[in-house]
């Protein structure tokens, strides 16, 4: 059954998919999905009840064992094929994700290329899946590990990235044997809702990979299901330290990646052309919304004020509008009118705390009834604020003014956040200092967003992840799948030890 997401302009009831079949809620509990760009409802999407929830689990449980017994290497063919699907719908998947999220539309196919790229990684199970062996560790005995699914996995993803971060998930999940249930941001489920449909025109069994959809009810349901092995979770901080309390407690094995806070240090070497451009991006890419965004710049010693005049000039420049047309937008609008109210109160809280904002995303004068708000810049932030400490999730760049390379290092031990943080110098000495010291999991030098390709786990550190092993790489491998070591020695029979000399050492095979 074809859930036909994306092939009409009217609202849309959202489908769940169980066993694979696509079908309607019988919820009476519902939310709006909207189109950032024109503020319009375009879909109806249902709260799950818990029998609905209890199905789809069950589905993925009865579906698991036979995928579990299926060689990795047919299960990277159905892999390879819902990857050529995904290359080949490209566009329409892209525009998908505009439709839902706001996303530009250059944004949304780099995310499905990121998304993409996952599945590629996924193909390679077979080599990946691959354990270790010893012969006679031991006077004629050998050892040997193996990899083994968990059973039932659980994906709960965010907003911002609808299509890319579910795909952080179930390929590396399902080509390791499991069987998944999906449970999307209920702010955009339909690109979740077309990777279904993709995944089940590739030949995916029924019941290996289900979507439910939800609100916090939905989520305590999958944490709480006996049958439920394995939950991957990204969000905020709050919900994911709870998703991880919550789910080791009840005996799942749990991954969970929260906020941040992303330092960008500038050195005074460093070229503010380049400077300029790689952090209006980083910050400013995606509205903000992303938890690799350098929400927090560093300029040390005499730089700064260049850097804080270079930031507000092209920032300004920034066309900022509806993404669902034709227009030439360069920055779309938040998810949410409450997103993007909560956003832009922080320029308030700035203010407020003495900071200055020196470019304001709500003085624009925009057209329609979107969720848009500016780039804006903050400056002159001192550490302990707010607009310092907290992750905002938008357009807001702050500034913080450091003297000496050793106080920008300082900042990172006092963020509770560790996602990424990265420098921008000419001076190996300064990058090598900064890789080595800086508090967060993943460093860039001279780059924007130092987020990883699909083959490197995305290491989060402190309050940015809760868990042992991350996501993306040999680490989800790993997550995904339990270890098992056997010890082998085998007893010479009477039979064998008999006088025929084919039983005798080195006459084997003569």
């Amino acid at each position: 059954m074809s859930a036909r997401i994306s092939e009409t302009s009217e609202p849309i009831d959202v489908p769940l998919l169980v066993g694979g079949r696509f079908e309607t809620s019988s919820s009476e509990r519902r939310g709006d999905v909207y189109n950032p760009s024109t503020g319009s409802v375009q879909a109806s999407v249902p709260f799950c009840t818990d029998d609905e929830i209890d199905r789809a689990v069950q589905s993925a449980h009865d579906a698991q064992p036979a995928w579990g017994e299926t060689p990795a290497v047919e299960r990277a063919r159905i892999l390879f094929r819902f990857r050529e699907l995904l290359v080949s719908k490209c566009d329409e998947l892209a525009a998908l994700v505009t439709r839902e999220h706001g996303k530009t539309a250059a944004e949304a196919r780099a995310e499905m290329q990121r998304g993409i790229e996952m599945v590629e990684f996924a193909c390679g199970v077979p080599s990946l899946l691959m354990g270790q062996a010893l012969e006679n560790i031991a006077p004629q005995v050998d050892c040997e590990t193996s990899r083994h699914p968990l059973g039932v996995c659980v994906g709960v993803t965010p907003f911002n990235f609808p299509s890319m971060v579910p795909m952080w998930m179930f390929p590396v999940a399902i080509a390791c044997g499991n069987s998944f249930v999906l449970k999307p941001s209920e702010k955009v489920p339909l690109s979740a809702v077309k990777l279904g449909e993709l995944l089940t025109q590739a030949g995916l069994p029924d019941g290996v990979f289900n979507i439910v959809h939800g609100d916090r009810a939905a989520v305590d349901a999958l944490l709480a299901h006996p049958l439920v092995r394995g939950v991957s979770f990204v969000g905020s901080t709050a919900v994911a330290r709870y998703v991880f309390e919550t789910g080791t407690a009840n005996g799942k094995r749990v991954q969970a990646a929260g906020g941040a806070k992303n330092h960008i240090i500038i050195m005074p070497d460093a070229d503010l052309e380049q400077v300029t451009s790689a952090l209006v991006s980083s910050a400013f890419g995606c509205a903000g919304e992303r938890c690799m965004a350098g929400s927090l710049a560093v300029p040390v010693g005499r730089i700064a004020d260049d850097v804080a005049e270079q930031l507000c000039r092209v920032g300004e420049q920034i066309i900022v509008g509806p993404t669902d047309g034709h227009g030439d937008a360069q920055m779309g609008p938040l998810v949410t009118a409450e997103h993007r109210d909560r956003v832009a109160s922080y320029l308030d809280v700035a203010s407020q705390e003495g900071a200055n904002v020196v470019l304001d995303g709500r003085t624009r004068n925009f057209a329609g009834d979107g969720f848009l708000l500016g780039p804006s810049v903050v400056d002159h932030v001192q550490s302990d604020m707010r607009v310092a400490r907290e992750e905002i999730f938008g357009p807001v760049l702050s500034i913080v003014r450091v003297d000496e390379l050793d106080q920008a290092l300082a900042l990172g031990r006092q963020c509770e956040y560790g996602n990424g943080a990265s420098i921008f110098t000419k001076s190996g000495w300064a990058a090598r200092q900064f890789k080595r010291s800086f508090n967060a999991g993943m460093i860039g030098i001279n780059l924007g967003v130092p987020a990883p390709m699909a083959w490197f786990p995305f290491t989060g550190w402190n309050k940015s992840f809760f868990g042992d092993l991350h996501m993306q790489g040999v680490e989800g491998i790993h997550f995904y799948t339990h270890q098992k070591m056997t010890m082998t020695r085998w007893f010479q029979s009477a039979t064998e030890s008999s006088a025929d000399p084919i039983w005798k050492s080195g006459q084997q095979g003569r």
